[in-house]
């Protein structure tokens, strides 16, 4: 079976609608489509097989957690296409090509994985340097809005071989450009861009890891990380990271991109990260993270109280915000916070008519 043929496979797509579907179920076009589902999946496969299908463009929402993003999210029918695409060719075909400690968004992989692999890799600094080091923590600068079009459809071409799939994906990539700048970006509500995102920036990994020799080397997306024993390598390693991500991935670093001692923390996936003189690894929520954590918190409360949410549901969110907590040193944070939580459900009484 060729990739296309894969992704023209009924069962294939089926598949993709499960997953498409998942925490959307009460969607309005989810219901939509699973109403007349089995017409739906056969009109999707046969504009597919005679090679007549069009992808249907994007809506536009915001998010405001943990900052405000614009997403552009394809329609329905689209979105169950790029999980088939994703599902049955660009995950088999890039997951074995990306390095082990490129940790963003790939199964098995994600935040605590990478929060584990810092861990490590602190501790194995401190038996041979102790707290002596730096951290170089390179950061793009609008990573999704700036990612080349040319830069993706021809690093897709080298992997995927198919004809018909480079189709359907010069399709996705060239059918979305970001405001004002054409050539440029990817939509963030496509799986697809997860992907693109997460194999764009490969050769500078490889560079990182294969010809600068880096050991202590992780990448979350578009936050890369280096910890090594001299600056003045650090400083170099700088200057060719940056001249590679202009030149060859025509991206730009930000700001955010510094050397920083080991023994003054680093800011990675959400933590700050802090070695002690004993060799210990401290994790602390960074201030921001703190704050929502708070206010979800109270948002719980104002909710339960004014009848919106049921107990169990106040269970369910509290137990995955002290699941993410469990990864670091939060014991003061969660006590202080928690010491004044109370629901209390705020009782609906009728006014008393005037005589």
């Amino acid at each position: 079976m060729t990739d296309y043929e894969k992704i023209c496979d009924f069962q294939n797509l089926y598949n993709a609608h499960l997953n498409a579907r998942k925490g959307k179920r009460k969607k309005g076009e989810v219901i939509r489509f699973e109403m007349n589902l089995g017409a739906n999946l056969i009109r999707l496969q046969e504009s597919l097989l005679n090679r007549s299908y069009q992808m249907q463009g994007y809506y536009q929402f915001q998010v405001h957690e943990p900052k405000t993003r614009d997403i552009y999210a394809a329609y329905y029918p689209d979105r169950v296409l790029l999980h088939c695409v994703c599902d049955e060719v660009l995950i088999p075909k890039l997951q074995k090509r990306v390095i082990y400690d490129n940790v963003a968004c790939q199964p098995g992989k994600g935040t605590h994985f990478g929060i584990a692999r810092l861990n490590k890799f602190m501790r194995e600094h401190y038996k041979e340097h102790g707290t002596e080091g730096y951290f170089l923590k390179c950061d793009i600068s609008k990573y999704f809005a700036s990612l080349d079009h040319e830069v993706i459809k021809g690093q897709m071409h080298r992997v995927v071989k198919d004809r018909d799939v480079r189709r359907v994906l010069d399709d996705c990539i060239d059918g979305f450009s970001t405001p004002g700048r054409p050539g440029k970006g990817v939509p963030l509500g496509n799986q697809t861009s997860q992907w693109f995102g997460v194999f764009y920036l490969d050769p500078v990994d490889r560079f990182i890891k294969e010809v600068l020799r880096v050991k202590h080397y992780i990448r979350y997306m578009d936050d890369l990380l280096l910890l090594h024993h001299d600056k003045t390598f650090l400083q170099d390693a700088l200057v060719q990271i940056q001249q590679m991500i202009e030149d060859k991935c025509k991206l730009e670093l930000n700001h955010r991109t510094q050397i920083t001692p080991i023994r003054s923390g680093v800011e990675f996936l959400g933590w700050r990260f802090y070695l002690t003189e004993t060799g210990k690894v401290i994790r602390k929520l960074k201030p921001q993270s703190k704050q929502r954590y708070k206010r979800k918190i109270k948002e719980l409360q104002r909710q339960y109280a004014a009848g919106e949410i049921d107990l169990d549901k106040v269970k369910n969110v509290l137990g995955s915000l002290d699941g993410h907590l469990r990864y670091g040193h939060t014991y003061k944070l969660k006590a202080k916070t928690m010491e004044d939580f109370v629901l209390i459900r705020k009782s609906k009484t009728k006014k008393k008519e005037e005589p």
